[in-house]
């Protein structure tokens, strides 16, 4: 059965990858200018009602490859960050074992519970009810879901390998690694517990901002195969007629959201990974509702350091900094040639014409990462990734309201209320004093080597009495030792003093007789 559905699939699939590799290669290859967009987007709509049709893991492929710019033109990232998560939901007598089997009877343990779903997603659907007097949503897990996912793995670990190879070579590196954090990711998402830890850790970091609200769960009444939490009710966050006819400040709205969502990453540990606008709603004072916690990212202290060193570097057009935050985030593939990397990234840079740093746009910054990682080997850590769908679809969201609105200003903004800029600042001091350090390292493993020259000398000058040349040999090491310190930070200055060093020693050996 499993080569049945392998054929099935690469028979679908074969159109879109076919695809993809002459898209990518013209996205790598040309001018941005030269390229056919609409061509682009029909081809990468294609992609996405291909994953459709494949069903609940290749839906779930497809909002994860949305966040590969490593692997997907920009066109495809936009297209396939449409995917949201909608599938006709089974009836509801196949579900209802489920929630009886892990909570108890229903007409026991709920006031009501209405069989209709108001949503089915790839893994599961959610039912409105009440507890107590409270109104509930009860998410529940699509009927015989492991079976399918299970299945669909085994095919796509066969598939996805070889797919992204014909695609480009380069993509061997990513795919492996890819495909681990993609099965990890769907894993998690079938328990429902992760979700409610998810949930919960996010409403404790945000409880102290009021522009956002985060629904409680019914622990009593949720399992590995349920989750209940607290309804509620809002404006869809795309709704721009219903915001409008409340009142709602369409432009603060935009600004609220991109705070909310960067705060997550920038401060806490965990943050919200799928922003979709069916999962944000508005309520009728302005403040958002977080919906559905099974994708989220997580980045510690050390990466949040490293991904602000990024974004201070491209802001501060230093495309030295940006390899050398990158490499530090283990964006770079092994072997990677820096100067080239850096001269695509100063280009790419520069391409971002008729903007000054502290106002370039979302759309900016993310064609920026995209072009650059089409164009070079590089690798997307899991939560990287999952941290750009989070940027991509926000963006998509800033669109639809066409609103006047800077990212890089709300982005400074965080980072100053947080205090972080500093921090940033102090760990790129400290990466120059570790540097500075090896030179010193360096300069003292040269030290047996100048005390055995000294020695010699001063044998040499016993017999000799060559006093001019004693000192010149002296006064040349102690430039050499110093060149040696200052090469580390400055190339130029260092070699020129290791050059006066040599000179010194000539000057000093032709007076020797003197």
């Amino acid at each position: 059965m499993s080569t049945v559905r392998t054929l099935q699939v690469l028979f679908k699939l074969l159109p879109s990858i076919f695809a993809l590799r002459k898209d990518r290669k013209k996205w790598i290859n040309q001018e941005k200018n030269q390229i056919d967009s609409e061509q682009f987007r029909k081809n990468a709509h294609k992609v996405l009602e291909t994953f459709i049709s494949l069903g609940p893991v290749y839906i779930k492929l497809g909002q994860w490859l949305s966040s590969r710019a490593d692997i997907l033109p920009q066109p495809y990232l936009v297209e396939l960050s449409k995917l949201q998560d909608s599938v006709p939901s089974a009836p509801f007598d196949q579900v209802k074992p489920i929630i009886e089997k892990d909570i108890g009877p229903i007409n026991e343990k709920f006031d009501e519970l209405n069989p209709d779903s108001i949503s089915g997603a790839s893994l599961g659907q959610v039912y409105r009810g009440s507890i107590s007097g409270q109104q509930i949503v009860v998410k529940v897990k699509r009927p015989g879901i492991e079976k399918i996912v299970a299945k669909d793995l085994k095919v796509l670990k066969i598939i996805l390998p070889l797919a992204l190879r014909f695609v480009d070579p380069n993509l061997r590196y990513s795919a492996k690694a890819m495909l681990s954090q993609f099965i990890e990711t769907i894993n998690e998402e079938m328990d429902y517990t992760h979700e409610s830890e998810n949930l919960k850790k996010i409403k404790k970091n945000m409880e102290n901002s009021h522009q956002v609200i985060v629904p409680s769960v019914y622990d009593d009444y949720s399992s590995k195969n349920v989750l209940t939490m607290e309804y509620l009710p809002g404006i869809k966050v795309t709704n721009v007629q219903a915001l409008d006819e409340k009142g709602i400040d369409r432009e603060q709205l935009v600004v609220d959201i991109h705070k909310i969502f960067f705060t997550m990453l920038l401060k806490h540990s965990i943050f919200h990974a799928d922003p979709h606008p069916g999962n944000i709603s508005v309520t009728d004072d302005g403040k958002l509702i977080l919906y559905d916690y099974g994708m989220v990212g997580r980045i510690n202290n050390e990466t949040r350091f490293k991904l602000i060193r990024l974004y201070l570097a491209l802001v501060e057009k230093n495309p030295s900094r940006v390899v050398n935050a990158m490499n530090d985030l283990s964006m770079l593939t092994p072997g990677y040639n820096r100067t080239v990397i850096e001269k695509g990234i100063e280009m790419s840079i520069r391409a971002m014409h008729g903007n000054k740093p502290d106002e370039m746009e979302v759309q900016s910054l993310m064609e920026l990462a995209n072009q650059t990682m089409s164009k070079f080997p590089f690798v997307l850590p899991k939560n990287l990734a999952l941290y750009m769908r989070m940027a991509s679809i926000i963006e998509g969201i800033y669109k639809t309201h066409e609103v006047d609105f800077k990212f890089v200003k709300v982005l400074k903004n965080i980072l100053e209320e947080e205090n972080l800029i500093p921090r940033a600042y102090v760990e790129e001091l400290k990466i120059s004093f570790d540097n500075f350090a090896k030179s010193i390292n360096s300069a003292i493993r040269l030290g047996p080597e100048m005390q055995r020259l000294i020695d010699e000398t001063q044998i040499f000058m016993k017999k000799r009495k060559p006093v001019v040349l004693l000192s010149g040999s002296i006064f040349a090491s102690a430039i050499f030792i110093g060149s040696v310190l200052l090469y580390q930070s400055n190339e130029m200055l260092g070699l020129s003093g290791m050059i006066t060093s040599g000179v010194i020693m000539t000057i000093f050996g032709i007076f020797r007789k003197y």
